[in-house]
């Protein structure tokens, strides 16, 4: 079981009831953590992004590529960071800005990983990938 305070956060052996009701205590030890100068830890995950930073070529080819797909303006400059989403791309367009990267590159994009990219960067390190795993294959 375990108890909660502002400063402590405690933990200790569990009881397991057998279906006899018998209890059995675990061999499990207490164990303490002090929290009150730290505050509690935040519930909530953080964020951090680990990115293989693709080559410039890959991300120039990824922006032409989407500029192309949604049809946009010669003047709207995207970025690695440029989000699909605020490019006015839907599902549809999505799927067909993946079938030109697969055809540009030469490459198969599982539905998994698809469904992770949402911006320039993470098509381009996506591609980037896929391409050296086409390439160690094929050697």
């Amino acid at each position: 079981m375990a108890s909660v305070s502002a400063s402590c956060l405690r933990f200790q052996p569990a009881v397991l009831l057998r279906s006899n009701n018998t209890s059995l205590r675990t061999n499990l030890n207490v164990v303490s953590m002090n929290l009150a100068n730290k505050g509690f830890p935040s519930l909530k995950a953080s964020r951090f992004r680990i990115s293989c930073a693709a080559k410039a070529e890959t991300v120039e080819k990824v922006c032409g590529i989407v500029t192309k797909q949604l049809a946009l303006a010669p003047e709207i400059k995207l970025t690695p960071e440029s989000k699909f989403s605020e490019l006015g791309a839907d599902s549809l367009d999505t799927v067909e800005i993946l079938m030109a990267f697969e055809e540009e590159f030469e490459i198969s994009v599982e539905e998994d990983s698809a469904q992770n990219i949402t911006t320039v960067q993470e098509a381009a390190d996506l591609i980037e990938k896929l391409v050296q795993t086409k390439t160690e294959a094929a050697a």
